[in-house]
């Protein structure tokens, strides 16, 4: 089958392309090793501050798996050991943004939940049509979903199987921004700029921080961010910060 996930890298900004624009950038089996390599790559490459990802062309972000490709697995435990390509995006330890347009549905729209902050074309329609083919997704939605929109929400989207518009994936809370689709790329890249400009300490205890949260009760979740604090501050980020505060001027972090 065609299909790549392409990387480029400038300035401390990685973009992952999900290239498969005659297909809905459908994933292939093929497609979520290489995602999953580029993710493990992402990770490991200090140059790399935030990662942006995106579909190529302008009607899907991703439609999901490929569904030619979900009927060729030889057996239930071939499935089972396949590579989930949202988890590959949610294992990102660094700042995710998803820049989102046309189709984002099924996996599509998991790998979209996975990233961090998530920016939508008025053109964008997300859903999960997994319930109305005879399974349910597998790779986070609804376990994301209800603790990101609520239940009763996530009940209608994930059981009915509807897609919804970009305004009102905006009034859910699902996508953190609505832009005309010519702005699109560029509002994503300046959010992936300034976060790559930040403190990777900062940024990525953050992260480490809210995730947190998802899983533990309070007082926990307390003491872990207060163990992130510390963290941050052993790392010396802090100095750069308030020198620039006193100096009236842009923090500039080496690392």
């Amino acid at each position: 089958m065609d299909g790549d996930v392409r990387l480029t890298i400038e300035d401390g900004v990685a973009e992952l392309v999900l290239d498969r624009p005659a297909k809905h950038n459908a994933v292939t089996p093929a497609m979520a090793r290489r995602l999953l390599d580029h993710a493990r790559a992402l990770d490991a490459d200090d140059a790399v501050r935030a990662v942006l990802v995106r579909g190529e062309g302008e009607r899907a972000f991703c439609a999901g798996s490929d569904l030619n490709a979900l009927a060729a697995y030889p057996s239930a435990w071939h499935f089972r050991n396949r590579v989930e390509y949202a988890t590959a995006i949610r294992n990102i330890r660094k700042p995710v943004v998803a820049a989102l347009q046309g189709w984002t549905l099924g996996g599509g729209a998991e790998t979209a939940l996975s990233a961090d902050l998530r920016v939508a074309s008025e053109t964008m329609r997300f859903g999960f049509p997994e319930v109305q083919r005879g399974w349910v997704g597998g790779g986070g939605a609804s376990q994301l979903l209800p603790r990101l929109i609520g239940q009763g929400q996530a009940a209608r989207l994930l059981m009915l199987g509807d897609p919804i518009e970009a305004a009102e994936a905006l009034r859910l809370g699902i996508v953190e921004e609505v832009v005309p689709q010519s702005a699109l790329l560029d509002r994503a890249r300046e959010i992936a700029r300034k976060l790559a400009a930040l403190s990777p300490v900062a940024v990525q205890s953050v992260k480490a921080a809210m995730r947190m949260a998802l899983e533990a009760p309070l007082s926990a979740g307390l003491t872990y961010e207060n163990e992130m604090n510390v963290l941050c501050f052993s790392a010396g980020d802090h100095l750069e910060g308030i020198r620039a505060f006193n100096e009236k001027r842009p923090a500039e972090f080496a690392r």
